[in-house]
């Protein structure tokens, strides 16, 4: 979701050289993956087979800050609907005493943004590929680890004279996570944390620095609902690298995002439905670039609902029972 015209990237390009500072690249929304889409999502691993999970979510924002453009005094709004198709491999291996999963995903985005920006996107965005995840169960105090790395791969839709004129970005992200639950009479409360860490873009050169997430579930399962609070923080946690395409200036922008919601959820048997919504109640930018006296820090501030459906596709056989030795009997 580009939250920046072509305009604005032309007047950051033309503005003076700056300290490096925590930003991104001009063009750029921030992140490569929507705060709060992981909540719910323990660090178990479900049992062996192969697993598909449609999401769907939409987002409806403004954009905030010293910065922010607006008509009238009519803040400029942003929306986007997002639907993601994924796959969870579980082959019943274990490694270093953990249980061994991986996962591939592909969105697909539609968004705009208002005046006086006027913008409308659509397209691929970049697949996510996590190669390797590996759970651990410590004991039967109900504590779950998982650790993993997943990667944004740069095949997403990518036009414009910097390469975000559309919705893929032109480079790879690296995002190691850690997730830590406790899982024990229904209760399912989890921390997962992931940094997303960006390679140099293969358009302008420029890297945007790396960006940390923390998403939070405290949810209780009943029969077969699910319920509980949700919550999550976003926000940039190291500087820019500026290139020549920009004449080595920093888009300055530093901004931490918090929100909270709920989660409800319910097992059909054959698949699982999740909905979750987050209000984000604190967003704040500052530090933006200069351009005549004015911050042009911005970021957007809104809310989104989440829905994900999963179910297993297959399952291995079940081992062959050994016969059981005839007995005889005088």
């Amino acid at each position: 979701m580009r939250m920046k015209s072509a305009a604005v990237t032309a007047a950051l390009v033309s503005a003076l050289s700056s300290m490096p500072a925590e930003a991104y690249e001009f063009g750029y929304p921030g992140w490569a993956q929507k705060p709060g889409i992981v909540v719910g999502n323990a660090a178990t691993a479900p049992p062996p087979g192969l697993y598909m999970f449609n999401q769907v979510f939409t987002y409806q924002a403004n954009i905030v800050g010293p910065g922010a453009p607006n008509v009238g005094g009519s803040a400029t709004p942003v929306h986007a609907a997002v639907e993601a198709s994924g796959l969870l491999w579980v082959p019943g291996w274990t490694f270093l005493g953990g249980t061994y999963n991986a996962v591939v995903v592909q969105p697909f985005i539609m968004a705009d943004v208002g005046g006086p920006l006027n913008l409308q996107q659509a397209g691929m965005h970049n697949t996510y590929i996590v190669p390797a995840e590996l759970s651990w169960r410590l004991g039967d105090s109900g504590v779950f680890v998982k650790a993993g790395l997943g990667i944004y791969v740069p095949n997403g839709t990518v036009t414009g004279i910097n390469g975000l004129g559309n919705v893929g970005n032109p480079w790879w992200t690296f995002q190691p996570e850690i997730v830590v639950s406790y899982l024990k009479d229904g209760w399912n409360l989890t921390a997962n944390v992931f940094q997303e860490m960006n390679t140099r873009s293969t358009v302008t050169n420029y890297r945007s620095g790396d960006v940390l997430h923390a998403e939070f579930t405290a949810t209780k399962t009943i029969g077969n609902w699910t319920i509980g609070p949700v919550a999550y923080y976003v926000g940039q946690v190291s500087n820019d690298q500026s290139s020549s395409f920009y004449g080595g200036a920093i888009n300055v922008n530093r901004y931490n995002i918090w929100a909270a919601g709920a989660l409800v959820g319910y097992n059909f048997g054959p698949a699982t439905l999740n909905v979750w919504a987050f209000d984000e109640i604190s967003a704040h930018a500052s530090g933006g670039t200069p351009i005549g006296g004015a911050d042009t820090a911005s970021i957007t501030k809104g809310w989104s609902v989440f829905a994900s459906l999963s179910y297993r596709l297959w399952a291995p056989d079940e081992p062959a029972a050994a016969p059981k030795r005839p007995q005889f009997f005088k």
